[in-house]
């Protein structure tokens, strides 16, 4: 079958990764898939058996830093996009081993930057018909000051169709145009990446796009993550780590409207353009954390907030940023995107999800998946 599209999709068998994966396969069977993902402790082809027989749908173990064989890759299925979601993303790991996030998050980025171009160029049509998609985060922007306006009692949500979350939290916002400041060995990492992308573009000409997205939560997301580490803790009745006072503010994006918004944006985003997506929904973590335990606790049929004593204040992280908050409003205005749930809508989706699939989260936390894919490509 001649594809419409062919598109290689790093980092497929993560958390955001696979949700991008699905959408695409389920939404174009004309378009051909290509899942490179390297099957590291955070990638998991479970995420995926629902489409993994998909007749558009191929899975590749490997490397973004294994230059050749991504120029390889990128002949065999004859890539004409990329949209490049594989990365380290963890901030305390990024602060223990700092030499990991620049490998995979800068040099496995330009990896793939330069297979892509030696390969484009040596195209009869180069650069035509082709795009570079890179997805970055929020913490590349540094931290925004924490303040409460006169009149306004958070936490505080609505819609992207309304401007009155900017007064949740403080007056302050991530615009596209803000100017990168990392406060982290990760967000160091993504910036230096990004800015590896738009010197491609403007460089060489390759067609590029870069988009900064908030917190995102949502089914198969790794458990060393806040929302579905402390709803296994509450299941298990474990303590839960609050860093300092819980005083930290995030924006929180459904990963399944983080999905939308890179599928709008990778074909009707504008080339060399960034957009910013964020779920126009700030919390406190501990006010996060305090609805977390209250809708788990619900679900499991004990009474709610029961297990609000589980929460222990532990020792804040180096360089915690107090707070993110993405405006989205470029991506509404010029792509008409908004988010589809309201975080208590989402938040409740998230907890059936982890309940209802205890079997996917102990596989995760025993490690066991880890040892079957090391089994299953060994050799390979």
């Amino acid at each position: 079958m001649a594809y419409k599209r062919n598109l290689l999709i790093t980092g497929g068998a993560g958390f955001i990764g696979s949700h991008v994966v699905r959408l695409f396969v389920t939404k174009y069977p004309d378009y051909r898939i290509i899942n490179l993902d390297k099957l590291t402790y955070a990638g998991n082809l479970a995420n995926l058996s629902d489409i993994e027989q998909a007749p558009n749908y191929t899975f590749v173990r490997g490397d973004i830093c294994d230059f050749e064989a991504v120029g390889e890759l990128m002949q065999r299925y004859e890539i004409d996009g990329i949209i490049h979601l594989a990365a380290e993303s963890h901030v305390d790991r990024s602060i223990r081993d700092p030499f990991t996030f620049a490998r995979t998050n800068v040099l496995g980025t330009l990896s793939l930057l330069e297979a892509a171009r030696r390969y484009w160029e040596s195209r009869p049509e180069r650069f035509e018909g082709k795009l570079f998609y890179h997805i970055s985060t929020d913490e590349v922007y540094g931290a925004l000051e924490l303040s409460h306006p006169e009149g306004v009692e958070p936490p505080f949500t609505t819609t992207a169709s309304s401007s009155e979350h900017h007064l949740a939290y403080g007056t302050e916002f991530f615009y596209e145009t803000t100017k990168y400041n990392p406060h982290s060995p990760y967000s160091a990492s993504k910036a230096s990446s990004d800015h590896f992308v738009r010197a491609y573009h403007d460089t060489y000409g390759m067609p590029t796009l870069v988009t900064n997205c908030s917190n995102n939560y949502g089914p198969y997301q790794f458990p060393e993550k806040l929302i579905p580490l402390f709803i296994n803790n509450i299941r298990h009745r474990k303590p839960l780590p609050v860093y300092g006072k819980g005083e930290n503010v995030r924006d929180w994006l459904y990963v399944e409207d983080h999905a939308r918004a890179i599928d709008l944006i990778f074909h009707r985003g504008k080339v060399a353009e960034t957009y910013n997506i964020g779920g126009f929904n700030e919390w406190k973590n501990i006010d996060l954390i305090k609805v977390v335990i209250k809708t788990v606790d619900r679900l499991l049929g004990r009474t709610e907030g029961e297990d609000l004593d589980l929460i222990t204040y532990v020792t804040d992280r180096p360089g915690h940023d107090m707070r993110y908050a993405i405006d989205s409003s470029k991506l509404q205005r010029e792509l008409g995107w908004e988010p589809s749930l309201q975080f208590e809508e989402g938040i409740e989706k998230t907890v059936r999800w982890y309940l209802d699939n205890q079997a996917w989260m102990d596989n995760i936390t025993s490690g066991d998946y880890e040892k079957y894919y090391d089994e299953m490509y060994r050799g390979r």
